[in-house]
């Protein structure tokens, strides 16, 4: 077998990384190429690499993320009532392998939702699968789904997500479907896996909101007693940029 047949084999095995990497190593002058020990390793290495890269591209593709923001792009200030110490407490994204959630407060337009995707982008680059919903979609999939009787298959799909972001929480009133599928999700998640979520109402609002007593303490119980609470604070985002 020469070199192309080789190449052609690890290609047909969707081995791309260690095609490459095989690829690479040939091109080299004989005297320059690594030992077969050193080859397999920079084969297997490149394999990994790849594969990672690719995981990274699809979590990234099925977040379906509002904004296209980095960690990196945050700004830390006093006037945000955010500090580099907060950013770098949620960075590593720790949280989500403790199963806690995120609850990030604020007025409209001081980052709440670009903070929450730089963070949903973090996540995807360490493995972790994520899913934006805002909750106009969110209730919009809910009574779809109970119309059509695919209600048990979403939530097994939502379950499969390492970390749900749910944007807008407090805008619109919750039905009944809406609330129960709410407390099922959020049940089926406690202690497993994590919510981010997003609000321009204080935190002791949202009983108010979701409306239903019963309902908002059980919603509340498993939303809140695991979770680490971010109020952004300072001028729009917005109107700082336009000005």
């Amino acid at each position: 077998m020469n070199s192309q047949e080789t190449i052609n084999v690890l290609n047909g095995l969707k081995l791309k990384g260690m095609s490459d990497a095989f690829a690479s190593m040939v091109a080299m002058p004989t005297r320059e190429r690594p030992g077969i020990e050193m080859g397999a390793a920079r084969m297997a290495e490149a394999e990994q690499m790849y594969r990672v890269y690719k995981r990274t591209a699809m979590f990234i593709k099925t977040s379906r993320l509002r904004y296209n923001a980095c960690l990196e792009d945050i700004e830390c200030s006093v006037e945000r009532n955010f500090t580099k110490e907060q950013l770098l407490e949620i960075a590593d994204c720790s949280f989500i392998a403790r199963a806690e959630n995120l609850l990030l407060t604020g007025l409209t337009g001081c980052g709440k939702s670009f903070l929450a995707c730089a963070i949903g982008r973090q996540a995807c680059h360490l493995g972790y699968r994520t899913e934006y919903l805002n909750m106009h979609k969110f209730t919009e999939r809910i009574a779809l789904a109970k119309l059509d009787g695919t209600f048990l298959k979403l939530v097994s799909h939502l379950e499969k997500n390492h970390l749900i972001i749910l944007d807008d929480f407090g805008l619109q009133p919750l039905d009944v479907n809406s609330r129960l599928a709410l407390l099922q999700i959020l049940e089926e998640r406690y202690q497993r896996k994590s919510v981010i979520v997003i609000s321009q109402l204080p935190i002791d609002k949202w009983y108010d909101y979701i409306a239903e007593p019963t309902l908002a303490d059980a919603i509340m119980d498993r939303l809140v007693n695991n979770a680490h609470h971010i109020e952004l604070k300072g001028e729009s985002m917005r109107k700082r940029k336009k000005k």
